[in-house]
């Protein structure tokens, strides 16, 4: 069993949007975060079928502002 990392924020629209950094292009949308994490592992299953997931340590977020 493989482990990803997701990142997930919120739209403007309400929408959860999750993304997997290690897979390009694997990223999906939900109403609710149950919804998006069934979704996210479909999307992540899907992208593992045509591409070879790249592994980087996950450090942590870092929020900055920008005038």
């Amino acid at each position: 069993m493989r482990e990803f990392n997701v990142i997930v924020e919120k739209d403007p629209d309400g929408y959860y949007v999750g993304t997997v950094p290690n897979l390009k292009g694997c990223h999906t949308q939900a109403k609710s975060l149950d919804e998006l994490m069934e979704r996210i592992k479909e999307a992540i299953a899907l992208c593992l079928e045509v591409e070879q997931p790249t592994f980087s340590e996950f450090i942590g977020v870092q929020r900055v502002a920008v005038a």
